[in-house]
């Protein structure tokens, strides 16, 4: 039987001497493996769909059982080629695929996920802030294992109480009273814990330019990796490698500013 898929490829692993097994987000049933059979070879018509990042309508044959399909063509409606010009951009890209894949299920649909990675994609291919677009994709994220933090109130007491600190541990915000639970809370600025919340909520499809201060930004990674950290096993080498590109961008800033 042939099916139609609207998808992502979050993965592409190579499989023998000439196949890869490609791993699609498709917005009609979530994640999704399959195989591309000669796809490896220079001239196999599914060399370029078979590509990590590429977006587009993915033809199958899917057999009666659960097992993997075989994909036939696809159809690419965008590879976002802009993104892949800059190491940066694509390490961030290459992250945000893989943490997708690590926190979802085969088959189990969600179009609003589709659509969020699919909005983060074009607007790094556009250009637009690769670091800010991580945070946000991160607090969803957090939302999706279900471990996003409380921060409209005292995750602690329910008072409405400024300067907050933001408890790990607990799960969000402490008041300046209830801070003494946790030593190791995080001191955050208002405009942090704030962004933040605000990230939860944001349509991607209405951003604009957003300004954050770097000491802001700083936090904001710190807050959503402590809590990654803290309650998910994750071990993801795209972090690894965008963490390393990290360092090398402050160790050149220092270099230009010395």
């Amino acid at each position: 039987m042939l099916v139609k898929w609207e998808g992502i490829v979050i993965r592409s692993v190579d499989y023998g001497e000439s196949s890869k097994v490609v791993t699609l987000f498709t917005r009609e049933n979530g994640k999704l493996a399959m195989m591309a059979r000669g796809a490896k070879k220079t001239k196999s018509r599914l060399a370029a769909v078979s590509q990590l990042f590429s977006h587009g309508y993915y033809l199958c044959k899917a057999g009666p059982g659960t097992g993997m399909p075989d994909l036939s063509q696809g159809d690419i409606m965008d590879s976002f080629r802009e993104l892949r010009q800059s190491l940066n951009t694509t390490a961030y890209a290459a992250y945000i695929a893989e943490l997708l894949d690590r926190l979802t299920h085969e088959r189990e649909p969600n179009p609003f996920l589709f659509q969020l990675l699919l909005q983060t994609f074009r607007h790094l291919d556009e250009g637009r802030d690769p670091e800010i677009l991580c945070r946000i994709f991160e607090t969803k994220m957090l939302m999706v294992a279900g471990i996003s933090p409380q921060l409209s109130a005292c995750v602690n007491c329910g008072e409405q109480r400024e300067p907050y600190a933001i408890s790990v541990s607990q799960g969000g915000l402490l008041c300046p009273i209830c801070q003494i639970s946790d030593p190791y809370a995080l001191a955050v600025t208002p405009s942090t814990w704030k962004l933040l919340r605000l990230f939860q909520v944001f349509d991607l499809e209405r951003l604009g330019d957003i300004e954050v201060k770097p000491a802001t930004r700083n936090q904001l990674k710190h807050v959503t990796r402590s809590f990654m950290d803290e309650h998910l096993d994750l071990r993801l080498k795209s972090r690894a490698f965008l963490e390393q590109l990290e360092r090398m961008e402050k160790m050149t800033q220092t270099d230009r500013s010395d």
